[in-house]
C-alpha cells in the first residue's frame, strides 16, 4: 500500500484538496522520516518543524473553510539555506554566519509559501555555495541516498538528499555552475536550471555575473514545472527579465513536444576531463531513446571549448570574494574559500570586464552556432557519483579546485550563456548508482525543456526506482 512520500508533490495537494489525506498528517510524516533517516543522508542543517505544523493546521482550516486554494496548498518543502527566511538562522555552509538570522525572506521564499507551499526547514549547502559537493563545518556531509558513502553534489546537496530520501516531495535549489544539476544527477532527481531572469533573485542577493539562479529538484517532471510555476517571474528592480512563458511550465509538461532536433556532444569544456563509460552509456541510451521517440538526434561540434574556463574562474573568484565577511572571521573560513577569495581580491576590474566581456562574446558564438537545434544533449557529470571525502583529500585547495572541474565540466558553460537546462535521471550503473543527462534549451525556453523531459520520463519511468532506505 502506498504511503504518503509515494505520492508526488502535485498528488499530496490533490488529496489535501479532496481530504484524503491533510497537510497536518504530511509534515508529520516528513517530520518522522526526516528523525529517522536525516542523520544519514545530512539533507537539513535548520528544521522549522514548529512552525510547519502551525502553518499546516491553518491550511487545512482554509480547505475546510471551501473557497479558492493556492495550486499546491498545504504541500511540505524545503529552502537551501543559502536563501533568507526571515526569522531563520541563514548559515551559508560557513561557521562565519553561525549566528546570523535572516530580517526578511527572499522573493522566491515568498512566492514559494503564496502557492501554498510549507517548509520544514532549511537544507544543506557548502560554503557559500562555492563547492560542487556539501561539506562544511556547520552539518554532516550531505549524501545521496543511493550510496550513504558518496556525496550528494552541490551546492544544492541537501535538497537533492532530502527529496531523494523522501523527506520532502520537492525542493528549491540554486544553480551558479550546476548546482541544481550536479545532485539532480548524484540523487536520481528531475532538476531545472533555469534562464537568466526567469526567478528574482531578490531583495538582496546581486546578480552581476548573471550566473546563479535559483529551481527546482523533484522526483517527477510535472512536480519541479508546479514549482517553477511558483517560483518564476520577475519582480521590480530585477536587473534581468526573461520573456514570460506563453502557457504555465506545468501546462507544458502536459503537451506533447512534437518531432525535435537534437544536437548532441560529450566533449567537455575542460579539455582534460575524462568521461566515465557509465556516463557515455547513459549519454548513448538516451540517444537511443530519444530517436525512437521519433527525434532527430544529431552529432555536433562542441559549441564551446576550454578558452570559457579561465574566464569562468575569475568570476567564479569574484563572486567569492564578494560575500562580506568580517576580517576577523576570516580564519574560520574553509581552505578552498580562502583561496578562491584571494584569487578574487587579485583581479582587477580590467580583468573582471574583460572576462564577462569574453563570456558574452562566446555565448552569442555558440547559441548562434546552435541555433537550428531545438535541444542539446550532454552529459551532466564527467563521472558516477564521488565518495565523500574525495574532492578535499587531496590538501590543497588548488587540486581540490582542479579535482571539481574535472569531475564537471559540462554544466557550467550553460550559466554563462544563459540557457535553460535539466538534468533527466534516466540511467542507474550496474552497481546501482544514478548518472543523468543534460538536456539544454534555447534561450528563455524552459517549456520545450520540460515537455521532452515528460515524454522521456513516461517512456522510460523512473519514479518507481527508489534507494533501500525509501
Amino acid at each position: 500500500m502506498p504511503q504518503l512520500h509515494d505520492l508526488s508533490a502535485l498528488e499530496q495537494a490533490a488529496a489535501i484538496r479532496t481530504r484524503e489525506t491533510s497537510s497536518a498528517d504530511l509534515v508529520e510524516h516528513y517530520a518522522d522520516r526526516i528523525a529517522r533517516y536525516d542523520a544519514s543522508v545530512g539533507a537539513f542543517v535548520t528544521l522549522t518543524l514548529d512552525a510547519a505544523r502551525a502553518r499546516a493546521v491553518e491550511a487545512d482550516r482554509a480547505v475546510a473553510a471551501g473557497g479558492d486554494l493556492p495550486p499546491l496548498h498545504g504541500v511540505p518543502t524545503a529552502i537551501k539555506d543559502l536563501n533568507f527566511v526571515e526569522g531563520i538562522p541563514v548559515k551559508l555552509g560557513s561557521k562565519v554566519f553561525d549566528d546570523f538570522v535572516a530580517p526578511f525572506s527572499d522573493h522566491v521564499v515568498d512566492k514559494l509559501s503564496a502557492a501554498g507551499t510549507i517548509s520544514l526547514g532549511k537544507t544543506n549547502t557548502p560554503e557559500f555555495g562555492l563547492p560542487c559537493y556539501t561539506e562544511s563545518e556547520v552539518a554532516a556531509p550531505a549524501r545521496t541516498p543511493w550510496d550513504l558513502s558518496r556525496s550528494a553534489g552541490g551546492s544544492s546537496g541537501g535538497a537533492g538528499a532530502a527529496v531523494a530520501a523522501g523527506l520532502v516531495p520537492f525542493a528549491q535549489g540554486s544553480d551558479g555552475g550546476g548546482s541544481v544539476r550536479i545532485p539532480a544527477s548524484v540523487c536520481g532527481l528531475f532538476g531545472i536550471k533555469v534562464s537568466r531572469g526567469r526567478i528574482s533573485r531578490g531583495p538582496l542577493q546581486g546578480d552581476i555575473t548573471g550566473l546563479s539562479w535559483d529551481g527546482p529538484l523533484a522526483r517527477t517532471v510535472r512536480d519541479a514545472a508546479a514549482m517553477l510555476d511558483a517560483m518564476a517571474g520577475p519582480m521590480p528592480g530585477d536587473p534581468h527579465w526573461a520573456p514570460p512563458p506563453a502557457r504555465s511550465f506545468l501546462s507544458a509538461a502536459d503537451a506533447a513536444p512534437g518531432r525535435l532536433r537534437i544536437g548532441r556532444t560529450r566533449e567537455p569544456v575542460v579539455a582534460s576531463a575524462d568521461v566515465h563509460p557509465h556516463v557515455v552509456e547513459a549519454y548513448d541510451a538516451a540517444s537511443v531513446l530519444l530517436e525512437q521517440l521519433g527525434h532527430e538526434v544529431v552529432d555536433i561540434a562542441p559549441p564551446y571549448d576550454g578558452s570559457l574556463t579561465p574566464s569562468f574562474e575569475i568570476l567564479w573568484a569574484v563572486s567569492a570574494a564578494g560575500v562580506p565577511v568580517a576580517p576577523e572571521r576570516e580564519q574560520l573560513l574553509l581552505p578552498l574559500t580562502r583561496w578562491l577569495r584571494e584569487r578574487g581580491r587579485a583581479i582587477t576590474a580590467t580583468q573582471f570586464t574583460a572576462a564577462m566581456g569574453a563570456l558574452q562574446a562566446a555565448s552569442r558564438r555558440g547559441i548562434t552556432a546552435t541555433a537550428g537545434y531545438d535541444v542539446l544533449l550532454t552529459p551532466t557529470l564527467a563521472q558516477p557519483p564521488a565518495p565523500v571525502g574525495w574532492f578535499r583529500e587531496v590538501g590543497d585547495a588548488a587540486a581540490e579546485f582542479e579535482r571539481m572541474k574535472q569531475w564537471t565540466p559540462f554544466t557550467a558553460v550553460f550559466n554563462m550563456t544563459g540557457q535553460p537546462a535539466v538534468n533527466v535521471p534516466l540511467h542507474w550503473s550496474p552497481d546501482g548508482l544514478p548518472i543523468g543527462v543534460m538536456l539544454v534549451g534555447r534561450p528563455a525556453d524552459e517549456a520545450t525543456l520540460i515537455a521532452l523531459s515528460a515524454q522521456l520520463e513516461e517512456a522510460r519511468p523512473w519514479r518507481p526506482r527508489h534507494p533501500a532506505m525509501w
